[in-house]
């Protein structure tokens, strides 16, 4: 079974920008059969225009959106208060990885290192840079 990848708004804003090396990553990923997971606060977080952003709306069609219901709304806000930090739509994306054993690919990796930091889960997440 591979490892599921958890992916933030900066991957979709650079599957937005047709980012190559970010398209063969996915690619690869879908190839692999693996789960590829979006906290549902990470969409709203790079949506702006569906007519300019038809290529992304592809892009999420081969994705698991999660849902982000008051649960998962709480862990995100204890997480940041742990973390000291106000980023929920980032504790999110560490939560639903924790939660997978996934693999983060984000272009902010001092905030998701952060915030998993503060999680004290061993062992701690697996964080790729774009």
């Amino acid at each position: 079974m591979s490892i599921p990848y958890v992916y933030d708004a900066g991957v979709l804003l650079a599957i937005d920008g047709n980012d190559r090396r970010m398209w063969v990553i996915h690619h690869l990923a879908v190839e692999e059969g693996r789960r590829l997971l979006i906290p549902s606060v990470v969409v709203g977080q790079a949506w702006r225009d569906a007519r300019r952003q038809v290529q992304l709306g592809r892009f999420l069609h081969s994705c698991e959106v999660v849902p982000v219901g008051v649960e998962l709304a709480k862990a995100a806000g204890v997480l940041c208060g742990k973390a000291g930090t106000g980023d929920v739509v980032d504790a999110c994306v560490v939560n639903v990885a924790l939660a997978c054993g996934g693999i983060v690919f984000t272009s902010d990796p001092e905030d998701i290192a952060q915030l998993s930091a503060a999680a004290d889960v061993k062992p701690g997440l697996v964080i790729r840079r774009l």
